[in-house]
């Protein structure tokens, strides 16, 4: 089981957070905190493998508490949720090392697939002595945001469309213009199935991030940007 730290000074987001957490098959939270202080000394004595901390905490800001518990001597893992969207909030996070930055509100379906994928490279096994193809794979994998597609894509994708579709965004990203999937796949040249699950594999990674646009009716659309 990978124990986990729920972190956010809204008690009633910290219990949604917390049974979302717990609806992932492998997962269990071990404590909740509201302050950086309390995060601190949870960390101390349950020793989680990973933190789901909020940055705007009443004492400190997160960033700060990973600094500290880095000073600690303490390992664990770190996923930002937050609502800070600023560039410099980002590049503090990938500054940290942790591992994904995820955007408040978010649906079930948003926390649970970087928590998979968290635990699918946690499980990975890295061996003994690696070649340096093996040692560059597992540091892109592992980074949150790059300037690239990540090297271990899910299976049925591949990097030449992943690069496609990052380029894509990019593209969008200088006009100040957002995509959506079938916008995407239009682009590419794809189904937009299948832009869809580039897009949302980037957005598991920090990569992108998702809005919704709310239109007269129906199911609003989901609009990705490239971060």
């Amino acid at each position: 089981m990978t124990r986990v730290l729920v972190v956010d000074d809204d008690f009633m987001v910290a219990r949604i957070h917390r049974g979302f957490v717990e609806r992932v098959d492998g997962f269990e939270v071990v404590g909740t905190a509201r302050t950086g202080d309390e995060a601190l000394a949870l960390v101390g004595s349950l020793k989680p493998d990973l933190v789901l901390l909020d940055l705007y905490l009443p004492d400190a800001f997160g960033l700060d508490v990973v600094a500290r518990l880095r000073a600690a001597g303490e390992t664990c893992d770190v996923l930002v949720i937050t609502a800070a969207k600023e560039a410099d909030s980002v590049r503090g996070a990938l500054r940290q090392g942790v591992v994904g930055y995820l955007l408040k509100p978010f649906a079930f379906a948003d926390l649970q697939q970087r928590l998979v994928t968290y635990a699918a490279e946690r499980a990975r096994d890295l061996g003994d002595d690696l070649t340096q193809a093996e040692i560059d794979a597992a540091f892109t994998s592992s980074q949150p945001v790059g300037r690239g597609p990540v090297a271990v894509l899910p299976k049925g994708l591949s990097a030449e469309t992943a690069e496609s579709v990052e380029r894509a965004l990019r593209e969008a990203r200088e006009s100040r213009e957002t995509l959506s999937a079938t916008e995407c796949a239009e682009v590419v040249g794809i189904s937009r199935v299948s832009a869809r699950r580039y897009l949302e594999h980037f957005v598991s990674f920090g990569q992108a991030e998702v809005t919704l646009r709310y239109g007269s009716t129906g199911r609003p659309e989901r609009r990705y940007r490239w971060l």
